[in-house]
């Protein structure tokens, strides 16, 4: 073995990394024009030979071929190519979180940020399956498991780089993630034995925090009235006052009702998450005015609760006119695969639009940001993603993800298609290219 090569990929690899470092910045100071693509806008019909031009993480402009292009703009060709939103998983666990303990059912003090590993391989094969904002949840062992985060998959390891925003008390944005049916129900402890009891918690809870928040209206701006700092108190009125949405675990039809019957209580917001028996009670979820957010699972075994659920779930639920948007619950599927969830959809009646949407601006809607992202529009974030083929076909790959006009996945670039296809090196924890060049040069030479 030449015991030269480690140390020679490493400096080469470091001249790699600091020249890529270099790369965004100018990328998102000079526009750069996408030519000659099919571009599916998802708000507007396709366009066919289009430009779409974005600059300083914004897009610009999108249109046919006689679209304006900024003079000193980087041109790529697309020609042959498909180009469209950047995918949106409502519900994923990539980065390893995790929320609540043993300790109590519910626990809307947990902050999922504060468990994030997000040098995970996890989060690079998400940017490899096209999937640029993610809602990364704690699990669904609880009645209330703790606040979700929603991520932008931009370049970055730490959660500040990654986080889609800071609220104004400084914590990041995201949900608060429930559940009922069987995840939540427990033999013994401090966890419910029984679907009853189950909401009879959920009620005490948020009527403690009712009384929390009329306190604290009562006490005004008077320190002194103020009742003693509850976080968990605190997360609960902000979810009373609609400043974060839950996001609801429920399979069964009885519990699908169950949350319906909570949230007209209560009248906090609610996404409702899996619903597998949904195509039962399509018009109940419709008359709510929730949305859903559903997974396909094309594989057979899972818990009980989950044997009725059809793949016409979405073609359901799009009947009887709710908002549907798809998420992968990774690892339940894997990230990679994702776009394959509207192919289904549309397989089993569900419309391509719809599908489409469901993939993109639906799931924008869902966590209510559908101003910045979802849709190819010009002001919107330029979240896109470049494919080989129909994003329904199944012979299509993604071939580029872009977040804020900066390129994260590359299948051209053999470190990143590895993450796309598979094989040594695949799932591990970081994207030290240093360390994978080592390995290679070592397996290649000795």
């Amino acid at each position: 073995m030449n015991r030269r090569l480690p140390a020679l990929a490493q400096a080469l690899s470091l001249s790699i990394s600091m020249s890529m470092a270099f790369l965004p910045l100018q990328a998102q100071d000079k526009p750069q024009a996408f030519i000659g693509a099919h571009i599916i806008p998802i708000e507007g019909p396709d366009i066919e030979r289009g430009v779409l031009v974005v600059q300083g993480g914004k897009i610009l402009a999108v249109g046919g071929p006689g679209t304006a292009i900024p003079e000193g703009a980087v041109r790529h060709d697309a020609a042959g190519k498909v180009i469209m939103p950047g995918l949106i998983d409502t519900h994923s666990h990539i980065g390893s979180p995790e929320g609540a303990d043993s300790t109590a059912p519910i626990q809307p003090e947990v902050r999922v940020s504060d468990s994030l590993n997000l040098r995970s391989a996890s989060v690079m094969k998400a940017r490899a399956g096209g999937i640029t904002s993610v809602n990364v949840m704690p699990g669904s062992g609880h009645l209330l498991s703790g606040q979700t985060m929603y991520l932008k998959l931009r370049e970055g390891q730490t959660v500040d780089a990654l986080a889609m925003e800071k609220r104004p008390d400084g914590s990041y944005l995201g949900g608060m993630k429930m559940a009922n049916g069987t995840n939540s129900r427990h033999a013994t402890g401090p966890f419910p034995g029984t679907r009853a009891k189950s909401a009879a918690l959920v009620r005490e809870q948020f009527l403690k925090a009712q009384d929390y928040q009329r306190k604290l209206k009562e006490a005004g701006d008077d320190p002194k009235k103020r009742p003693a700092r509850d976080l968990g108190m605190e997360a609960l009125v902000e979810v009373l006052e609609g400043k974060r949405v839950v996001h609801h675990h429920t399979h069964r039809h009885d519990d699908i009702l169950t949350v319906l019957r909570l949230q007209k209580e209560f009248g906090f917001k609610v996404v409702l998450h899996h619903v597998s028996d949904a195509w039962m009670v399509a018009d109940e979820i419709a008359k709510s005015g929730m949305g859903a957010s559903i997974i396909t699972i094309d594989s057979p075994g899972g818990k009980l609760e989950t044997k009725d659920a059809r793949m016409t779930n979405g073609a359901a639920l799009e009947k009887a006119g709710v908002l549907v948007g798809f998420h992968t619950d990774d690892p339940i599927t894997d990230s990679r695969w994702f776009i394959r969830s509207g192919a289904l959809a549309v397989r089993a009646g569900m419309s391509r639009k719809g599908a489409l949407e469901g993939l993109t601006l639906s799931g924008a809607k869902l966590l209510d940001l559908q101003n910045r992202i979802g849709s190819l529009k010009p002001g919107k974030d330029a979240d896109f993603l470049v494919l080989s083929a129909d994003p329904l076909s199944i012979y299509a790959h993604v071939e580029e993800t872009w977040v804020e006009g900066a390129k994260v996945f590359d299948r051209a670039d053999p470190k990143q298609r590895l993450y796309a296809v598979g094989g040594p090196g695949a799932s591990h924890d970081t994207d030290d290219l240093s360390h994978l060049l080592a390995l290679e040069a070592e397996e290649t030479y000795q």
